[in-house]
């Protein structure tokens, strides 16, 4: 045995405190590291997915009846007369105007689920019952012409919807593109796994528009988005992605961290846009794969799609600033490629829209890879990707098992395919570059048209676009502003079923077009308003409305099948009781 060394007797707690050091020194860093990330969230519910989808499930359904709906601003008792009498006049116009329509619309909602999901969201939840009762949504359409579509009851109405984004250049020209697509691969027809060979020159004319290498073919922009993440992750070997505040980026829980989502997204990092707090957190986490851009973003950073079933106030926001969103952008290149951090512009929805080079060209950005949809398929379903080639394989090459599984029965359908090619070979030309570079100061100078005229009659509205692409903002606190939607359908003017949170123009509306859509929105409004939805008492606020909201629904979850009462309408005044059991439950709970 060796000899035995005597120990400082200072050594052991010299360990102690070196290994506590050295402890507090690690969790000073964790903490660190997960403030920076809070700071980089944005501080609405929006920004912070698990409380919202936690916060989601509380929310209890309540309605308003009969004798409080026309009242849940505070309107006094003639006030309410005045809309409950408006709105059965305006529920026997819609009616009477399409009564095939309607019935078949009835007739398919049971069994659709697609349809009862939009016919429960088009209004905040607490007037439903009263107006799919009273105005029922219509789902059927027979016939597009120019920018018009005609209804089973012969009615032709604007269209404003633009089909969710596809219709770019008017019905007619997908109308051409698919005709033709039908006879140039008919020999071959619904063959899949070969390719025809219109994908030539379809891969050719997307690697020159987008600048990048190797192109992906998928069936929708969902599809492509998922594909687009996947392969972010397999070629960097993390984890994580990043997604803004408010983008969608289609219906997979991948991206649907928040409400909507059924799965725990442990693997999103949903961070504030145009924010010095993000750009922290990606250039200092070693766990971020890619970051997901929606450029439609640029027209409302940080919030959510506007749909009219959440216009429970007036405070639905909107602004465009071209340059410091390219700004934005440019920072955000600039610390992905400090970090390796694969950039991915979500081009689905807003397309060819701003050019033929989309956001990469008009922000002056480029993008690591791009994911298309909608218009780009000539009016059939299609998601695309394409990417710089190092990204797009799915394989490696020094481990033949390590794969990035993705395939489509139908990702290169040859009728898809063939449309596609019918409206690439349109975007190229220089009749299309000649209209697509107008575009903007077009619409810009309709926007501000129709701005003119909501000033000029006095209605507290305000458009606010990013090219052909529109939101609608309301100036004056108000609980009704929902209604706008039912009076633009009596003008004969067809909305997406988010009503006024977005209206999508096609490029092929004329002066003469427009000007008609102008006068049917005027007097959309000016009856609205005459029908005294705008009147609400002068101390109402939009905070107020959601306090007032709020109180509402603590009561109906404290009390149960009880039907709320909101304080300060005219029957709020008559029933105390009830009133006074939601103001102390509210003091109850606070």
């Amino acid at each position: 045995m060796g000899p035995d060394y005597p120990t400082h007797p200072m050594i052991p707690h010299i360990l102690v405190w070196a290994t506590a050091l050295t402890a507090a020194i690690f969790l000073l860093r964790k903490l660190t590291i997960r403030l920076r990330l809070s700071r980089a969230k944005h501080p609405s519910i929006a920004g912070h997915a698990r409380m919202s989808k936690r916060l989601a499930k509380l929310v209890p359904f309540y309605e308003y009846g009969p004798d409080t709906a026309f009242g849940s601003d505070g309107a006094g008792q003639d006030l309410v007369s005045r809309r409950r009498a408006a709105f059965d006049r305006l529920a026997e116009r819609i009616s009477a105007a399409s009564p095939r329509t309607l019935a078949a619309s009835r007739e398919l909602e049971p069994f659709v689920a697609d349809m009862q999901f939009t016919s429960a969201y088009r209004v905040p939840f607490q007037y439903r019952r009263l107006v799919q009762q009273r105005i029922p949504a219509t789902a059927i359409a027979e016939e597009s012409d120019g920018v018009r579509i005609r209804n089973p009851d012969d009615n032709w109405s604007y269209d404003l919807g633009g089909s969710y984004g596809v219709n770019l250049l008017g019905y007619d020209f997908y109308k051409g593109c698919i005709d033709r697509a039908v006879d140039r691969v008919r020999d071959l027809g619904p063959v899949l796994g070969p390719y025809h060979p219109v994908i030539t020159e379809n891969v050719r004319m997307l690697r020159e528009i987008s600048g990048l290498d190797q192109i992906s073919f998928h069936m929708s922009g969902t599809e492509a988005v998922m594909q687009a993440v996947a392969l972010a992750r397999f070629h960097t070997g993390r984890t994580h992605l990043v997604q803004f505040t408010g983008a969608y980026h289609g219906w997979w829980d991948g991206v649907q961290p928040g409400v909507g989502s059924q799965r725990r997204a442990r693997d999103v990092y949903m961070l504030k846009e145009m924010s010095d707090d993000t750009l922290k957190v990606l250039n200092t986490r070693k766990d971020i794969a890619c970051v997901l851009v929606n450029p439609l973003q640029a027209l409302h950073p940080n919030r959510g799609a506007t749909n009219d079933a959440m216009l429970i106030a007036s405070d639905r926001s909107a602004g465009f600033d071209r340059t410091a969103y390219a700004g934005w952008l440019c920072r955000l290149r600039e610390v992905c490629d400090r970090r390796g951090i694969v950039l991915i512009f979500d081009e689905v929805f807003v397309g060819f829209r701003l050019g033929l080079g989309g956001a990469q060209s008009y922000f002056d950005v480029r993008a690591d890879m791009v994911t298309y949809g909608k218009t780009l398929g000539g009016g059939l379903p299609v998601g695309v990707i394409c990417g710089r080639a190092h990204l797009m394989r799915r394989f490696k090459s020094t481990s033949p098992t390590d794969i990035c599984y993705a395939r489509g029965t139908f990702n290169s359908h040859p009728y898809v395919l063939a449309a596609m090619n019918e409206f690439l070979t349109y975007a190229v030309s220089a009749a299309f570059q000649e209209a697509i570079g107008a575009a903007e100061s077009v619409w810009n100078e309709r926007a501000a048209t129709l701005n003119q005229a909501f000033r000029r009659e006095a209605v507290p509205l305000t458009v606010h676009n990013l090219s052909s692409i529109w939101i609608l903002t309301y100036d004056r606190p108000g609980r009704y502003n929902w209604m706008l939607q039912y009076y633009l359908r009596a003008e004969g003017l067809s909305l997406a079923w988010v009503g006024t949170g977005r209206f999508i123009f096609s490029h092929n509306y004329t002066d003469e077009d427009f000007a008609e859509v102008t006068g049917r929105f005027i007097a959309a409004a000016t009856q609205m308003r005459a029908d005294g939805w705008w009147d609400a008492p002068e101390t109402l606020s939009n905070a107020g409305i959601r306090r007032q909201v709020a109180r509402e629904m603590i009561a109906s979850r404290l009390f149960p099948g009880r039907r709320p009462t909101p304080a300060g309408s005219a029957a709020g005044q008559a029933d105390p009781g009830v009133s006074s059991a939601m103001s102390s439950s509210s003091s109850s709970r606070t």
